[in-house]
């Protein structure tokens, strides 16, 4: 181990100054103190704080501070590989086990592991169902284990991976270590996906300022596909004077056009989709990354791991499927604190099309062979993905005291497409808000704010006209309210024409606000 003597934690407080020069950190934010101070404690946290804002660091600390080593369960092998680089330049033993290592190597870090020789081991989550790993890990359980991307986990999250489902279980069977589970972004029903798959329930909840202040927001609504691509392209070339930038587009072949239209502007773009080897979307992402490309031009692939701070734009040529995605993709833009631009380009009919791709229910059929399967430990006929959501829905079923058996699934499966058509509609109301669009983005998180005063609508005046009628409501963003009909709900925007609001079983409705000031339709919810 890089220090054999764990760091005496009666003295909190002077442990901590003394590993901060270690991490080249001269204090923590408030945040990142008090979920340290819940881990060392011994209490699970969930995390939410922006990319680049320190959030390793929490993980870092905590396991210094307490006994044993760190299990760290990250996605890809990029964020493994910088992570460990910067815990190692901080003196701290980091080693992974992943795909990516021969079996040799990994049965020396197994090895490091049980012999007390190692501070943090990283883990992709498809290594839990290595017979091997799970062994060692049984044996030699962690002291403290965190989530990163723990949105993975969610089928509402805007990167949801199947094989993210097992982790809780799996890692809750090592032992009983203190969980910290930390995501970028995650709105409410992320959220407590996040709570229920990984067993989060007495936990401390740590929400960072989630505020861009240096972003300049803006959409552009065009009446015509040939007028939304041109818009584009004036977008692009505009704010590539300014330097590198990313322009994310719905479709894999909309890339390829895009990319093909903008090198004959005059612009260097690559190109980064699912569609591509794995040779060529790491070209594509060296090229981005050694500024040896102008402009990255990318379907929602592009995502996790990419850590570069000098990007200048970004640009949606399309609506996303929610402000999950959109949020976490525009953050990738002005990660060093200079000025960006981040520009959606859209058309109404774009929405129709968001609606169109969501999950079907599941027919009875397909329900009955992955339940039937289930009962008998045998593998479905069907696809991994179709056979883990007919499985989740299940269970939702079970928790909601709906039917046994296809009907609790499919009544499960209508619940979950009518949260999602709510969550479609509310990029559209994003699109269309006259209010500040920081504020409506951070409201949607939870987070009230002013206005930014460096968005389209500020610039424009109305979205301060909009704050002030909204201010004369007896409830704000992020208030708990009451619905005779949909229960209770968060408060998450509010104009002079409408108030909107997340409902925990309905999903998000938008109300016209003159009928519920009329009807009293509306009343705070009674404290807990």
């Amino acid at each position: 181990m890089s220090d054999p003597s764990r760091i005496d934690t009666d003295n909190r407080d002077d442990a901590i100054d003394s590993l901060l020069p270690r991490f080249g950190v001269e204090e923590l934010h408030p945040w990142q103190a008090e979920a340290v101070d819940a881990l060392v404690a011994g209490r699970d946290a969930l995390v939410l704080a922006p990319t680049g804002s320190g959030k390793s660091l929490v993980y870092a600390l905590a396991g210094a501070l307490r006994e044993g080593w760190t299990l760290v369960v990250s996605p890809l092998l990029a964020l493994q590989a910088d992570q460990m680089h910067h815990l190692g330049e901080a003196g701290q033993a980091a080693y992974r086990i992943s795909s990516a290592e021969k079996a040799a190597q990994r049965r020396e870090t197994l090895a490091r592991l049980c012999a007390g020789d190692l501070d943090v081991c990283f883990l992709a989550p498809e290594q839990l169902d290595n017979d091997e790993v799970r062994e060692a890990l049984e044996a030699c359980p962690p002291g403290l284990v965190c989530v990163d991307e723990a949105h993975c986990v969610s089928q509402w999250g805007h990167d949801f991976r199947p094989d993210y489902l097992e982790v809780g279980d799996r890692l809750r069977a090592l032992g009983d270590a203190p969980f910290v589970a930390m995501t970028a972004t995650a709105a409410p029903p992320v959220r407590r996906d996040i709570e229920h798959s990984l067993g989060l329930t007495d936990h401390l909840l740590v929400q960072a300022d989630l505020s861009r202040p240096t972003l300049h927001l803006a959409v552009h609504r065009e009446p015509d596909a040939d007028r939304q691509a041109d818009r584009v392209v004036e977008l692009v070339l505009a704010h590539g004077e300014h330097g590198q930038g990313l322009l994310y587009c719905r479709t894999r072949a909309s890339a390829e056009e895009f990319a093909a239209r903008l090198e004959e502007e005059g612009r260097t773009a690559a190109v980064y989709h699912g569609g591509m080897s794995r040779t060529a979307r790491e070209e594509a992402h060296a090229a981005f990354r050694d500024d040896t490309v102008q402009v990255m031009v990318a379907t929602s692939a592009f995502g996790m791991g990419i850590d570069k701070p000098d990007v200048r734009f970004v640009v949606h040529a399309e609506v996303t499927d929610s402000l999950d995605t959109y949020f976490q993709e525009i953050g990738r833009a002005g990660r060093d604190g200079d000025p960006a631009s981040v520009d959606l380009v859209y058309r109404p009919e774009d929405h129709a099309t968001s609606r169109f791709f969501l999950a079907a229910v599941p027919d009875a059929e397909t329900v009955t062979e992955v339940l039937e399967a289930t009962d008998s430990a045998e593998e479905p006929d069907v696809g991994q993905r179709t056979a883990a959501r007919v499985v989740r829905l299940a269970e939702q079923a079970a928790a909601d005291d709906l039917p046994d058996g296809v009907e609790g699934v499919q009544a499960a499966a209508e619940a979950e497409r009518e949260m999602a058509e709510s969550r479609v509609a509310m990029v559209r109301e994003y699109a269309e808000t006259e209010a500040c669009r920081a504020a409506f983005l951070l409201g949607y998180f939870g987070q009230e704010s002013e206005p930014c005063g460096n968005c389209d609508t500020c610039e424009a005046g109305t979205a301060y006209e909009v704050a002030e009628v909204a201010g004369d409501l007896d409830w704000g963003v992020g208030e708990q309210v009451t619905h005779e009909e949909f229960g209770i709900g968060t408060v998450t925007a509010s104009d002079e024409k409408k108030v909107t609001v997340l409902f925990e079983g309905a999903g998000y409705k938008t109300l016209a606000r003159r009928v519920v000031i009329e009807q009293d339709l509306l009343e705070a919810a009674s404290p807990a």
